[in-house]
């Protein structure tokens, strides 16, 4: 039984380090940095990231988690309540991401910052341990690429700005 829970863990830590290495490829990708290096030097990377992603996406790590009729369905909830905020981020990155945190705090154990959905919470109370925990990193990992959205964007509103005070004075 040791031996088992042991190769839980561990290719539980193996999806862990695909998620971050994504992730992390993805955030390089979308990097201010990249519109900071020479052309070529872009280029390369683009093509280096690429290859990595497409890599990294072939790997396939599969834990199962043993649930209850119940723990499916909460699950079942849980996920399409995700994928409905999702879809109204794009029009509302602001709101989205609002709602998106009231999640992430009803996953918390600690005293949330913000406000609660209490929905979600009874909902997530619901769903076996392991999809609790893989819920909470999917949460944070989607307002993490938000924030990063965010900072995008008012780069490019500013260096925009820029430019155009640039032209104004011409």
């Amino acid at each position: 039984l040791p031996r088992v829970q042991a190769l839980r863990d561990s290719a539980s830590a193996l999806e862990l380090e695909k998620e971050s290495l994504i992730e992390l490829i993805h955030s390089i990708q979308n990097s201010q940095d990249m519109r900071n290096i020479s052309d070529g030097e872009r280029e390369e990377l683009i093509i280096t990231a690429k290859r990595l992603m497409g890599r990294a996406v072939t790997v396939e790590v599969c834990v199962e988690t043993i649930r209850s009729p119940q723990q499916a369905s909460s699950l079942e909830q849980a996920t399409n309540m995700i994928d409905d905020i999702l879809k109204k981020v794009m029009d509302n990155l602001e709101s989205g991401k609002k709602e998106l945190v009231s999640l992430y705090g009803a996953c918390s154990s600690d005293v949330p910052s913000g406000p609660v959905d209490q929905k979600f919470q009874s909902i997530i109370i619901g769903c076996a341990i392991e999809d609790q925990k893989k819920i909470k990193r999917r949460l944070e990992t989607l307002i993490r690429n938000i924030n990063s959205s965010e900072k995008s964007i008012t780069l490019l509103e500013n260096q925009k700005q820029k430019s155009a005070d640039q032209q104004n004075k011409i």
